[in-house]
């Protein structure tokens, strides 16, 4: 069956969205082989259109580049959008522990107060906007004290400058220690048919506090979009290129998962990557799916996911197709 957007909300927030949200990492361009503005925000822009509400960012891809195309595309519809992005990836400076360099310049992991107030500053000026709807620790800091964190985010969350608070890329431990502050609406981790760890870590625990889920990575960098042939080159700085994921091998078993599949994707009129991200929206706990698009067409196919509803057969008949097809892949 198909009908309306899926729409759902953001842990114990009053912030509602849409179930398929329109992730904007390789908008950035960074480890995405660059970036096409236009194409970008039209893609963003198509997205609202077609009833898409969440639209997930962060200052980390492209330092700041990709925040500035969404500000761009959401000017004048910003109140059709629930904007998510994040803190805790920092280049103003060298607090905390060093993660990686990006054009250059070192980025460090760091979630102390005087950060988050000055990043929380940047982002707004980035994306046009004077508030936004779900704050998120993007990377740990084992350096600050999750306390102090947290007592920063409820600051600003009580000055109207974010609606709802997350934390991503988290450990059951430190989920844990959020969730005995008080506070915490959602987290997002990497989550797909081929990535399903917290099913036996952080769900349970999100599902017991009523803390939503935002699952990134839904179709594995595209891998599972059932459009990338074995013969598919991947250039520049893209970092599919040499991600074990995408082997040769890895790509011809994702097509014979694809195959299995299609009469359930058929059934509801679906391409092979609606129907996987369907299958990432009915699963316990996971309450939206990121997606990734770099143009309208792939934005629109994302989005038509949000209308479909798997019944009990479709699902059984996908997690046969998974079991068979899709386990101990190269990695």
């Amino acid at each position: 069956m198909s009908g309306q957007q899926l729409i759902r909300k953001i842990g114990g927030s009053d912030v509602r969205a849409s179930a398929v949200g329109l992730g904007t990492w390789a908008i950035g361009g960074w480890m995405w082989g660059g970036t096409d503005e236009a194409e970008s925000i039209a893609a963003i822009q198509a997205s609202l259109d077609a009833g898409v509400t969440l639209i997930d960012t962060a200052p980390a891809y492209g330092l700041g580049r990709s925040e500035e195309i969404v500000g761009k595309a959401l000017a004048g519809r910003r109140d059709r959008a629930v904007v998510t992005t994040k803190c805790g990836l920092v280049w103003h400076t060298e607090k905390g522990r060093h993660f990686f360099d990006q054009d250059g310049r070192p980025v460090h992991r760091y979630l102390g107060r005087d950060a988050i107030f000055h990043e929380v500053e940047q982002s707004l000026r980035r994306l046009g906007t004077d508030y936004i709807d779900l704050y998120i620790t993007h990377w740990q800091d084992p350096t600050t004290p999750i306390e102090e964190t947290m007592r920063a985010l409820e600051d600003l969350k009580t000055s109207g400058k974010i609606r709802a608070i997350g934390a991503s890329n988290v450990s059951a431990v430190e989920l844990a220690a959020y969730i005995a502050t008080g506070g915490l609406d959602a987290i997002q981790e990497r989550f797909s048919m081929i990535d399903r760890e917290i099913e036996g870590d952080l769900l349970p625990l999100t599902q017991a506090n009523g803390i939503a889920t935002l699952s990134y990575s839904s179709l594995a960098l595209g891998l599972l979009s059932g459009t990338v042939g074995p013969n598919r080159v991947f250039s520049g700085d893209d970092q599919r290129r040499d991600n074990p994921r995408f082997s040769v091998s890895n790509r011809e078993r994702v097509l014979a998962f694809a195959a299995v599949i299609r009469p359930v994707a058929n059934k509801h009129g679906a391409s092979i990557a609606q129907t996987v991200i369907a299958w990432t929206l009915a699963q316990p706990g996971v309450t939206f799916a990121l997606c990734g698009a770099r143009n309208p067409a792939q934005a629109l196919d994302n989005a038509r996911a949000g209308t479909i509803r798997l019944d009990a057969d479709d699902q059984s008949a996908i997690g046969a197709a998974i079991s068979t097809n899709l386990t101990d892949m190269d990695r």
